[in-house]
């Protein structure tokens, strides 16, 4: 199954449930426009490099599209439409006026020095700048990238059109980025873990966890669990994990990736693969690396009794039926990572108002907006007896689906 047909299928779900007709329901699920770019630069080494980007923008009746750029070897056309598909149900079940979009470059960055990144980069927004706009379409950061990228599509998108420092989110906060932008995704699934715990009779505090990816999701969920009192007993990245179970010390594993750029090796544990990582006994899993982790196998032999959705789709629908089945919580991607979208529109608002929020105001923020969803969500579930990404699928199916009959086909 392709990423975008396991994305539908969870929308159909969802959608059998709300008695969506059958034109409603291809109208809500074809994307409004498929950007297809080639972009060739000038390597370090003289030769040509030529890379193909992507921008799929799937819907935009609730607001403008909004969506990350992934620069990474398996970004494709199916992979970025089925990304913006979740970004329209995402910006919804959080109430955010967006639609979704996502796109990106299939490249490696690991491969190619600063300069080439941005050349590559500005290339880029020179084939899309016609399509992307603080009314239109907003990017910000994804897989590959970060706040420096940011910068550069600003800065580029600026020789077109002007001084647009809305155009894009994620960007530094010396060059009008927002505090708490870097963190809101990780902070935001520290949120929802706990109100998932919660609804459990546990608290953070004293439970144990595992997270797949330690890159800036995992990572920055990493330091917001051990500050409530969790304990992180394994890591991992695409090199391996590390597993202690009286818990890592996330300062000294911070020193060793900053300066080996891999979990691996680090002396404060022992060494495992990410499969024994994804199966060991823990209270809570947090797969927050690529998507398409779990597959029936692997779900059945999952021990955790919570897990949450860090990464963009982690969970392919048949590991979800026997999560349903064995009574294993998922808190889904569309609202477990949604702490980066809330943000993202936070600082587009403070961009838009020339005006600076402080790191509280923007913290207190981001709370509020994702325990109401979460509230809403798992409401929905208790009261219909599903899961908890069919109420996820629901609300934000049901939020787009009025705005467009209320717009006007």
């Amino acid at each position: 199954m392709h990423s975008f047909e396991a994305t539908n299928y969870y929308f159909d779900l969802a959608a059998r449930r709300l008695d969506l007709s059958k034109n409603m329901r291809t109208l809500l699920v074809t994307p409004e426009r498929d950007l297809v770019v080639e972009v060739a630069i000038e390597l370090d080494s003289g030769e040509i490099g030529n890379f193909l980007g992507y921008r799929v923008q799937h819907d935009n009746a609730r607001g403008p599209f909004k969506g990350g750029l992934r620069y990474h070897p398996h970004v494709d056309h199916d992979e970025a439409r089925s990304l913006a598909s979740l970004m329209t149900w995402k910006t919804a079940v959080v109430d955010l006026p967006f639609g979704g979009a996502k796109g990106g470059i299939n490249c490696d960055p690991a491969k190619l020095s600063r300069g080439e990144l941005e050349r590559l980069t500005r290339k880029f927004i020179e084939k899309i700048h016609d399509f992307i706009g603080p009314d239109k379409d907003i990017p910000a950061p994804d897989m590959g990238t970060d706040s420096q990228v940011m910068a550069w599509i600003m800065n580029e998108y600026a020789k077109y059109e002007g001084f647009h420092p809305a155009v894009v989110t994620g960007k530094p906060v010396e060059l009008h980025g927002s505090p708490g932008r870097e963190a809101a995704t990780g902070y935001g699934v520290m949120l929802v873990t706990r109100e998932a715990l919660a609804r459990l009779n546990q608290s953070i505090a004293g439970t144990r966890f595992a997270i797949q990816g330690y890159g800036n999701v995992g990572a920055h969920a990493a330091r917001f669990i051990r500050a409530q009192g969790g304990h992180i007993l394994a890591v991992s990245d695409a090199y391996g994990a590390v597993f202690n179970p009286e818990g890592l010390d996330l300062d000294a594993l911070d020193q060793h990736v900053a300066a080996s750029r891999k979990v691996v090796g680090f002396k404060g544990g022992e060494p495992g693969t990410n499969e024994q990582l994804l199966t060991m006994d823990v209270d809570v899993l947090i797969p927050a690396a690529l998507g398409g982790v779990f597959d029936a196998a692997l779900a059945g032999a999952v021990r955790a009794r919570l897990i949450v959705e860090g990464a963009n789709s982690p969970t392919w629908p048949e590991a979800d039926e026997v999560f349903e089945r064995r009574n294993i919580v998922v808190v889904p991607d569309i609202l477990a990572n949604a702490g980066g979208v809330i943000v993202s529109y936070f600082e587009w608002v403070q961009n838009l108002q020339h005006f600076r929020w402080t790191l509280d105001q923007v913290r207190r923020e981001q709370e509020i907006r994702m325990t109401e969803a979460f509230q809403k969500v798992y409401d929905l579930a208790q009261r219909k007896g599903i899961s908890m990404r069919t109420a996820a699928f629901m609300i934000g199916i049901s939020r787009v689906g009025r705005a467009r009959i209320l717009s006007g086909i």
